[in-house]
């Protein structure tokens, strides 16, 4: 194939959507075509001659180039996605792609890279975040699997759900691909935090209100039940809502209608109801804190999900998913964990669960400039302690040292089994032969 005499590769390169520069062997830019100019913000005029790190300043430039790893291998890198600074501070999320220039005899003469804008693809993937699938959900816990292996029939069923689990274990997650799966996909799911509100503002919240219905209220406002007329209603931390709302719930349920605050008739809703507690709604129950018809009306299907201290093969995958997420968030190009920071992580207790992991990764980011999140890019209770520092040389008999340790790490993690397990790598019968022996 051959193109017409008056159009110059410049005129080629210059049609491209992806930026694309030259170097020579001293790393001067030596041609920079206009996408590159539009994506970077700097002119032909200036970026040519000068050296290309002063151009890009990107996150890769104090190390792991990727045009240099093409020059020294001799042989073409792909896909690597980082960032590089504009002049006013903001980052820019690229993919990038480099070779070696060979002259005519062989030889490298300089290198090529071209660069894609991301920042809309980041955008995207911003605003699809709320969107859950099942494969979305990651876990390596057989307690977990089985939790993931009925959702595809407890959507289908259409019955309420209850998902009982400690704050962070990811209960809207779970609630959210039951959605998803189900019949109701295309329809809105909305979620309301019971707890987060006063019982009046909550009233109102769910049900809505007609004008004139209170002070404030100066026309019809339609609440969370008729937002999701549909689709599914998700009603997190459903144990801190008070009793005289717990009666409209279950007639919502029951009658599938709604009574707005100051209406004169019902309104009709087709909403499928998920709840979600931290709460033990029995023990509630039998202290009548909760409505045990309103109790045995949820609780239809019951999904009881586990802490993340109880599924510890769970945290390097989790980690590393936060830390691609964080990668694309963020524009850094983090490759993972430094080995001393995954075991600090093991063996935590994670009072937060999952959440807390996602927050510690995100905090670590903060700190974090080079290609592995190290120790002192944690937050400080995650900080190894002194103490363990200075612990006193080891003396007596081998099961004697074996009891001792076994011990201080029940002591340690205030009696808590589990997690004394995992700071020992050891299993529950393993620490159980340990004590007895002592």
């Amino acid at each position: 194939m051959s193109f017409p005499r008056d159009i110059s590769s410049e005129h080629i390169m210059d049609s491209l959507a992806d930026g694309v520069f030259t170097v020579d062997q001293d790393w001067h830019i030596t041609f920079f075509n206009r996408a590159a100019s539009a994506i970077t913000g700097v002119s032909r005029g200036e970026a040519i001659g000068r050296k290309c790190w002063e151009v890009f300043r990107s996150s890769i430039c104090d190390g792991n180039c990727a045009l240099k790893a093409a020059l020294e291998a001799g042989e073409n890198r792909s896909n690597r996605s980082l960032f590089f600074v504009k002049a006013d501070g903001t980052k820019v999320p690229i993919s990038i792609s480099a070779a070696p220039l060979r002259d005519r005899r062989g030889r490298i003469v300089g290198g090529v890279e071209t660069f894609r804008d991301l920042s809309a693809l980041r955008q995207m993937q911003k605003k699809l975040d709320g969107l859950y699938r099942v494969e979305d959900i990651l876990s390596k816990s057989p307690a977990f699997q089985r939790v993931l292996g009925i959702l595809p029939q407890i959507a289908a069923s259409g019955s309420s759900v209850l998902i009982l689990g400690e704050s962070g274990t990811g209960k809207e997650l779970v609630a959210r691909a039951i959605h998803n799966l189900s019949g109701r996909s295309g329809k809105p799911f909305v979620a309301v935090n019971c707890g987060a509100l006063p019982e009046n503002l909550l009233e109102s919240e769910l049900f809505g209100h007609k004008a004139g219905a209170f002070t404030d209220a100066k026309k019809d406002k339609p609440g969370r039940f008729q937002a999701a007329d549909g689709g599914t209603l998700f009603l997190d931390e459903i144990g801190d809502m008070p009793l005289p709302l717990q009666v409209k719930i279950l007639r919502a349920l029951q009658e599938r209608v709604i009574e707005p605050l100051g209406a004169v008739a019902g309104v009709p809703v087709n909403v499928r109801i998920i709840a979600a507690t931290n709460r033990e709604l029995e023990d509630m129950v039998a202290t009548q804190r909760f409505r045990s018809d309103l109790y045995y009306r949820l609780n239809v299907v019951r999904l009881a999900l586990p802490p993340l201290r109880e599924r510890p093969e769970d945290i390097p995958l989790l980690a590393q998913h936060f830390v691609e997420r964080q990668n694309a968030l963020t524009g850094k190009d983090i490759q993972g964990l430094a080995p001393e920071v995954l075991q600090l992580l093991m063996r935590h207790d994670f009072p937060g669960n999952v959440r807390e992991l996602e927050n510690i990764i995100e905090y670590a980011f903060i700190l974090c400039s080079g290609d592995f999140i190290r120790p002192e890019h944690l937050p400080e209770s995650l900080a190894p302690r002194e103490d363990a520092q200075r612990q006193p040389p080891l003396c007596g008999s081998l099961e004697e040292i074996k009891h001792r340790a076994a011990a201080d790490a029940l002591a340690r993690n205030n009696g808590r089994v589990m997690a004394a397990c995992r700071e020992l790598g050891v299993s529950k019968d393993t620490l159980r032969r340990i004590l007895n022996k002592g």
